[in-house]
């Protein structure tokens, strides 16, 4: 039973990592895509968020599997959760406007 209570610290860290790594790309998405350099941003965004979710996962799993897998789960939750809430995706109002898919 011990090994069960270990395995929900590993899970609420997994789903912490992962708001933190999709919350992230959210926030830079929608701040990339106003930016007139985006590069630098995705890329900093990118390795930044990287860097914190492999040390977080390097720490929680302290060497057993069980505790690496409970994390991941979290993190799959979390990416869930972070679509449903994050809103409707940016409208672009500089696209073409949508053409029938038939002839007259």
């Amino acid at each position: 039973m011990n090994e069960w209570l270990t395995l929900v610290p590993a899970l609420a860290t997994g789903l912490l990592l992962g708001v933190i790594f999709y919350g992230g790309l959210w926030w830079t998405v929608r701040k990339g895509v106003s930016l007139q350099r985006p590069a630098p941003w995705f890329l900093g965004s990118l390795l930044l968020r990287t860097g914190i979710v492999v040390a977080g996962f390097y720490v929680v799993s302290d060497s057993h599997w069980q505790r690496l897998l409970a994390a991941l789960l979290g993190f799959a939750t979390a990416r869930l959760i972070v679509t449903r809430f994050a809103g409707p995706p940016l409208e672009h109002h500089d696209a073409p406007a949508h053409e029938p898919g038939h002839a007259p």
